[in-house]
């Protein structure tokens, strides 16, 4: 018979690890684009505040457990308050595969994407007016 056992205290900070190959320049497009705030300095791995407890780690492919490839099957996605002003302010800082913001009603959201300097995509959001959050 097995002893019921409590589940531990719950995370502190959430971190989704990104793997680069120039991680100078994801620094730069995360801090200029996204306005991420520096919270982990690792060395080799640099750990950014997105809201909250949400973090992203943009980490040097040469040290990390995982290499950067070419094929990246991961969106970030952030939901902001006004989506339109993001997508005006993403045309200026020349972002690579800039869409156009767009309605789901499927999903409650009007969203637009790009893509960061090594191809991961970023998803900007915010819930469509009467839509549940």
């Amino acid at each position: 018979m097995s002893e019921q056992m409590e589940r531990p205290p719950g995370a502190e900070l959430q971190i989704t690890f990104l793997y680069f190959h120039d991680v100078p320049r994801a620094q730069e497009f995360y801090e200029r684009v996204l306005g991420a705030e520096l919270a982990i300095d690792q060395g080799w791995s640099k750990i950014y505040r997105l809201t909250g407890a949400a973090h992203v780690g943009l980490v040097d492919e040469t040290r990390g457990a995982k290499r950067a490839s070419v094929d990246k099957p991961v969106q970030l996605c952030l939901r902001v308050p006004d989506v339109d002003a993001w997508h005006a302010w993403a045309q200026t800082q020349h972002v690579q595969n800039l869409t156009d913001p767009r309605d789901s009603a499927q999903l409650g959201i009007r969203a637009f994407v790009f893509d960061d300097p090594e191809g991961y995509q970023i998803e900007i959001q915010s819930v469509l007016e009467g839509a549940a959050a």
